[in-house]
């Protein structure tokens, strides 16, 4: 049963990720979160003993959520590997859409333990959920049987990796979105049979079209 202490922790969270999205962390201050929330800078600090501390909070709960929302992708029989896949990315681009390289930086720069603990999640992440996806897609003729799956999904992961460092994203002048929407269609081309490669085509102008602002 959730006491009040925990819904006002709750609160804190909810009202720090608004903010924590929106200017960063160096501009998320205890000052500014006490008065959002009408209450003092002491109940915050019983709380949590610092900003990053509720950064870190916040950044667990993100990587907890989607990891749950990938599961229920992926044991879903009802979902083609192609819907799988375009779901999947949606759910990507969906979180990552909310950082900016700019965050980024701040974040390495103010908290670079922080900005580490991104990079284990994606580490941690992207090999679970794509060898998952990609021995699905294997098991249904969808990928070549050629490929092999343990280094697809490790190539994945460092292109990901790669592109998704901040000077890479200087250089290509791309959102994390954006480096996503380029980087997926170039890996999955290569992996897919012509049935697969056809079958993600279709879904995934109709994920684009679904996601276009009306």
């Amino acid at each position: 049963m959730e006491t009040p202490q925990d819904h006002l922790a709750q609160r804190i969270l909810a009202t720090a990720k608004e903010r924590f999205f929106r200017v960063g962390l160096r501009a998320l201050t205890m000052d500014d979160l006490a008065h959002d929330l009408g209450v003092s800078k002491k109940t915050l600090y019983v709380h949590f003993p610092s900003k990053s501390a509720i950064a870190e909070q916040i950044i667990d709960f993100i990587g907890r959520a989607m990891r749950s929302r990938f599961d229920k992708i992926l044991d879903d029989p009802a979902l083609s590997l192609s819907q799988k896949l375009c779901a999947i990315v949606e759910v990507i681009g969906a979180n990552i859409s909310k950082i900016s390289p700019l965050m980024l930086r701040d974040l390495q720069r103010e908290a670079p333990g922080l900005y580490q603990k991104i990079e284990e999640l994606r580490q941690k992440n992207i090999p679970y959920v794509f060898g998952r996806l990609l021995q699905q897609g294997h098991d249904a003729g969808l990928v070549r049987p050629e490929i092999d799956i343990s280094f697809a999904t490790e190539f994945w992961l460092h292109a990901i990796r790669g592109l998704m460092q901040l000077d890479a994203l200087d250089r290509t002048g791309l959102t994390l979105k954006q480096t996503l929407d380029k980087a997926a269609p170039l890996f999955l081309n290569g992996i897919l049979t012509p049935t697969g490669q056809a079958d993600y085509a279709a879904h995934a102008a109709r994920c684009a079209a679904h996601q276009t602002p009306q």
